[in-house]
Formats: C-alpha cells, structure tokens, sequence
C-alpha cells in the first residue's frame, strides 16, 4: 500500500471529536452481529473489522480484543435491561404489577438474545469465561428489585420475601422457551405475585 493510501486509510480510521462513542456503538453492534453468525469461539476481530468497515488496527481504539467487545456488548444488554427493571421497580402501582414489569425486563432480553441465532443465546451464560460475572449480577439485580418490592408489600404464608423473589425468578426462566412467552408473562406474573404477597399484591 502506498503511503498516500496509508494516510488516508489512517484517518479514516482516526476518529474524530464526537465520534468515539458512536463509533464504539458500531463495534459493538459489529459484535454482536459476528456472534450471531459465528458464535464467541470462531469470531476472530477480523471479522468485526470487516462487519464495521475499518482496519484491524482501528478496533484496538474502541475495544483491547474480542474478549473485550464481548464483555463490552454484554454490560451493554444487561445494563438496558437492569435499567428498564429498575424503572418497573420504582413505577406506581401495586406489588404485583412492579413484579411483572421487573419480570418482563428479564425474559424480554431473553428472548431477544434466543431469537436471533444459537449463538447469542452464549450472552446469557453465568459461567462464560469472559462475561459470565456480568451476567450473575444482573440476575442478581434482578433478584434484589424482587425482594426490595416484596419487603415493602410484605409477604404471605410465612414465605419470605427472598423466596418469593426466587419463585418469581424461577416462573421467568421456566417461561423463556415458551412460544407464547411474551403473552403470558405478566398474567402469571400478577398472579404469582399476589399470591406470594400480603393482601393481594397491592403493596403502598
């Protein structure tokens, strides 16, 4: 390659003021997009480079290998979706219906992560080698937004609230490879959750 073509390759690939985080977006979209295809073994950074349209070299700006981009792509999930359980968590309304919107933020990306290819479905691996800690904690968010909401509504039956939030948990992993998942999540959250709560569900 000549240099005049380095040059311009080069600031290409240079990103500019404003750039970075929408460039880091499109790697990790890249990503996820090669995960899908190729699953974490067989994705090579070459392959993100080309998905993105930059040199090799470039992606060591946004992210230090695969590893890296994959771990990044999956704090970037798991981050929306703990952000959309919090926002359940804290909405008004009674026990049940905070259950169920904390429940749907879970199984939805779940099932985002299934529909796409086999592969993906690695994102949500607690014992991947590279993200699986990220992948515990947000159970573990989840599990705390579900036990926070059940100390307040308090519980029936003499079930503690960190048994309640773990049967909830268990109805959200059980319903992931239901068909009609989406459609009965929050029916069978509300209804698990007002048996599980003190005076209906309806919390304060």
């Amino acid at each position: 390659m000549s240099a005049d073509r380095r040059g311009s390759q080069d600031r290409r690939d240079r990103p500019g003021r404003g750039e970075g985080a929408d460039r880091l977006t499109e790697v990790l979209d890249a990503a996820f997009a090669c995960l899908a295809r190729y699953g974490a073994r067989r994705t090579t950074m070459d392959d993100i480079a080309a998905e993105v349209g930059v040199s090799r070299s470039a992606l060591y700006q946004y992210v230090r290998n695969k590893d890296d981009a994959f771990r990044q792509l999956a704090e970037r999930l798991h981050g929306r979706a703990s952000e959309r359980a919090r926002r359940a968590a804290r909405a008004r309304g009674g026990a049940a219906d905070r259950v169920a919107g904390v429940l749907d933020a879970k199984l939805d990306l779940a099932l985002e992560l299934r529909g796409h290819s086999p592969h993906t479905v690695e994102l949500m691996d607690e014992h991947a080698r590279v993200f699986g800690d990220v992948c515990a904690r947000f159970t573990g968010d989840i599990r705390e937004l579900l036990v926070a909401i059940f100390t307040e509504a308090g519980t029936a039956g003499g079930v503690t609230p960190e048994d309640a939030a773990d049967s909830c948990l268990a109805l959200a992993v059980g319903l992931e490879r239901h068909s009609a998942a989406q459609r009965l999540i929050g029916p069978a959250a509300r209804v698990l959750a007002e048996g599980l709560a003190a005076q209906g569900g309806q919390g304060r």
